[in-house]
């Protein structure tokens, strides 16, 4: 694939570093940045034989057969519908918008178009992640009761993601959506989610949006999916996720334990991992950081979906959705109160009833626990069906 990159700053070059390096068959031809400064350094670095500070110049060269969105929130809708306009396959980092009408518009846009779109959630193509899930889906967790996200550091890299305006929001929107998705995948994306309870404030930085928030979602089979997301935690970066169902539970610690283990004085000390405050004392690198944080698996859907005209695991519709439960989010933080999930598009399930997690003993009774004790004998606490009594019934 020939491949136009919006974007020369942080996740630019992280996804160049992926695109260029994963199949080996896809190329950058053009970079466009708003600093030409930036756009030049980048095609210095990544070897593009064009760049601009005109956007639209970037897209609509003849050779570009996919347009790469890295930029500040703000900017993805312009982007898309020039994309849309000149009729070249889109795909496009998180958030999709600032919110869920942004999302709305870029989503009609693209199918309007009849164009590829992808949405760059690369939390959900991690490897950790894709085996999680896998088991999920083969039911080694039972029905999914609960599944909860966890992403928290110390801030993100640029000035625009500080700015309300550019950004949309804080902490929720930039950390939340990674969350909403990777609950919602594990949930089941055909679940609709009916309404969110979200606290959140701005406890640590001098800014106007939120630094720190907790959500729960609430899906309409009686899933609760929960989110934690702060830009005020110190020591890194720190993804975890849990899942738990009526067979099993999954733990899964994504990158501030790795398993790499690492003490230095600090004596020619560099870069260690994304979001890592120090580079003395004992430090966690990550082996191989763009394939643990998805980015590889990731490109890969992408680019083999396109060559086979099917959509990628995640589209433009996956983004709206996640924006829509995150307004959700910012107004319950407001309200205090749980608040409908508005989704003027939903192309999921209706009218999903929520399961029963009753499991049956015998004719008159169900079974509420079963258990051996560190005597050897094993007891069972049943409730009766008519009386609704609790009994224990020891089997010898």
């Amino acid at each position: 694939m020939n491949i136009a990159m919006l974007g020369s700053g942080f996740i630019g070059r992280f996804y160049a570093d992926s695109l260029q390096g994963y199949r080996s068959k896809d190329k950058i031809v053009s970079i466009y940045s708003r600093k030409e400064e930036s756009a030049k350094k980048f095609a210095i670095d990544y070897k593009v034989n064009h760049y601009t500070t005109v956007m639209e110049e970037a897209i609509n060269r003849p050779e570009v057969e996919v347009v790469c969105i890295s930029l500040p929130n703000n900017l993805h809708e312009q982007a898309v519908l020039l994309c849309c306009k000149h009729k070249k396959a889109v795909i496009t980092t998180k958030p999709l918008g600032r919110n869920a009408e942004e999302a709305k518009r870029m989503l009609l846009a693209v199918e309007q178009a009849g164009i590829f779109n992808g949405y760059l959630e690369d939390l959900v193509y991690t490897p950790k992640f894709i085996k999680a899930h896998e088991s999920v889906k083969n039911g080694a967790l039972g029905r999914i009761l609960w599944a909860k996200s966890r992403e928290t550091h110390p801030g993100p890299h640029s000035d625009w993601f500080w700015d309300i305006e550019q950004a949309g929001g804080g902490c929720i929107l930039d950390l939340g959506c990674h969350c909403v998705e990777i609950t919602r995948s594990y949930i089941g994306k055909d679940i609709r989610p009916i309404e969110v309870m979200c606290w959140a404030d701005t406890q640590v930085k001098p800014i106007d949006a939120e630094d720190h928030a907790i959500g729960l979602v609430k899906y309409e089979n009686g899933a609760i999916g929960q989110f934690e997301v702060s830009w005020t935690f110190r020591g890194g970066l720190d993804l975890r996720d849990e899942v738990m169902g009526t067979e099993g539970t999954i733990w899964i610690n994504s990158f501030l334990r790795t398993g790499f283990e690492m003490f230095t004085s600090g004596k020619g000390g560099d870069y260690v991992a994304e979001k890592a405050e120090s580079n003395t004392g004992w430090l966690f690198p990550v082996g191989d950081e763009l394939n643990e944080l998805g980015y590889n698996h990731m490109f890969m859907d992408m680019f083999n979906s396109m060559e086979k005209g099917v959509q990628p695991k995640e589209t433009f519709y996956d983004g709206y959705v996640v924006n829509s439960v995150l307004d959700a989010a910012y107004k319950s933080a407001k309200t205090k109160q749980w608040e409908p999930v508005k989704l003027d598009i939903w192309r999921g399930g209706e009218g999903v009833n929520r399961d029963s997690s009753l499991v049956e003993y015998d004719a008159d009774h169900y079974l509420v626990k079963e258990e051996m004790t560190h005597y050897g004998t094993k007891k069972l606490i049943l409730k009766n069906k008519q009386s609704g009594k609790i009994i224990e019934k020891v089997v010898v």
